[in-house]
């Protein structure tokens, strides 16, 4: 590592062997980023819950009633707008009515980025539960299509939790991070989301080939006892991120 003070009494050679050593700036950049890597590992299982859901709720979709009337059926793959729809619609209440709200009962000081993740690990345990009696309670009415409209319920929590824990991790990298990762801060949360949608097909592949859960027909499975094991995954997963925010040390406390 090289400091300022050290530059003076280097020898001239040192430029051969340079690749070897680092700055002071260098070294804080890099312990920044380690210290938020637990933290930011807790991520990857929460979106990986959100990219199973996406996808098998297509599945339920096809075998439900999706009719609107005599004459329109909603198409089985536009039930995951439903999701985009309760984050967008979430977002807005949340900056102009629950976020200002909070600020007058506490007295001006806001929810901090980690509070706003906290809840929605939690929002997303739910919208995992939701989703698990939702086809609970369709596989217990054989021959009788139940509404697609059910699955509005757990696409919707899945959206407000998102609209929590989306831009809480945007705000808290961008926060802790210093000047010279800031590229990095704002490429973080993106991060999560391809991996956890990565980690969702992993997942997957696990759960078909480990149990009889997923057959051709969804009908004759247990699409159920995947949506419990995503709130399982998820419970323990919110234990972890509670684990490491309370070990974690910040950075910068002035900016929250």
């Amino acid at each position: 590592m090289i400091t300022t003070s050290d530059k003076s009494s280097v020898s001239g050679d040192v430029s051969a062997g340079s690749w070897r050593l680092c700055t002071v700036q260098q070294v804080e950049d890099l312990k920044a980023v380690v210290s938020v890597f637990p933290l930011w590992s807790s991520g990857i299982l929460l979106f990986m819950s959100i990219g199973v859901m996406i996808g098998m709720i297509v599945l339920q979709a096809l075998a439900m009633d999706r009719s609107v009337g005599p004459h329109f059926s909603i198409p089985a793959g536009s039930i995951g707008v439903s999701c985009r729809v309760s984050f967008i619609l979430a977002t807005l209440v949340l900056d102009r009515a629950v976020f200002p709200l909070w600020r007058k009962i506490t007295g001006g000081t806001p929810p901090t980025p980690l509070q706003r993740v906290g809840i929605g690990h939690m929002l997303n345990v739910g919208a995992m539960v939701a989703a698990a009696l939702v086809e609970r309670r369709r596989l217990a009415q054989p021959g009788v299509p139940m509404s697609v409209m059910w699955l509005l319920f757990p696409m919707g929590i899945a959206g407000v939790g998102e609209a929590l824990h989306f831009p809480g991790n945007m705000a808290f990298y961008y926060q802790e991070f210093p000047k010279t990762l800031r590229s990095l801060a704002t490429a973080m949360a993106p991060m999560l989301v391809a991996l956890g949608f990565f980690s969702s097909t992993m997942f997957m592949d696990v759960v078909t080939r480990a149990t009889a859960w997923l057959p051709e027909n969804i009908d004759h499975g247990r699409l159920d006892n995947v949506y419990w094991t995503l709130a399982a995954v998820g419970t323990l997963n919110f234990a972890y991120f509670l684990a490491c925010d309370r070990r974690y040390k910040y950075h910068n406390r002035a900016a929250m």
